[in-house]
């Protein structure tokens, strides 16, 4: 009895891998073996990278909250213990967008804490 073989999803599982490989440079976007390594690759670092964004993220919203409250007599730890303390919920990234687009905003909850 002959060797049955599926070719018709073989093929399609290859075309959608080098589909994804498509805009890579030189035998990464073309040669099967190498462009499914480059776009396994490639989605390792993607999931990887969906998840330290939101981490920088934050860090840049206390650096920014930090940079402001300085101007203001208070370190980052220390606004953010006022605010806890006076039940003031508002979140780092609303926060960062008043001290950067609103200063006199930032200000008002500054002098509302002190």
């Amino acid at each position: 009895m002959p060797r049955s073989v599926n070719s018709v999803a073989k093929r399609a599982r290859r075309k959608k891998v080098l589909k994804q490989a498509k805009g890579y440079f030189g035998r990464r976007k073309n040669v099967w073996t190498v462009a499914k390594n480059a776009v396994e690759k490639g989605l390792q670092y993607a999931y990887r990278d969906r998840r330290a964004k939101k981490r920088n993220f934050r860090a840049l919203w206390i650096m920014r909250i930090n940079a402001a409250s300085r101007l203001h007599g208070l370190t980052y730890s220390q606004l953010i213990n006022k605010l806890k303390s006076n039940n003031i919920d508002i979140n780092r990234k609303v926060l960062a967008d008043l001290a950067v687009n609103d200063p006199d905003g930032f200000k008002a909850i500054v002098e509302k804490v002190k």
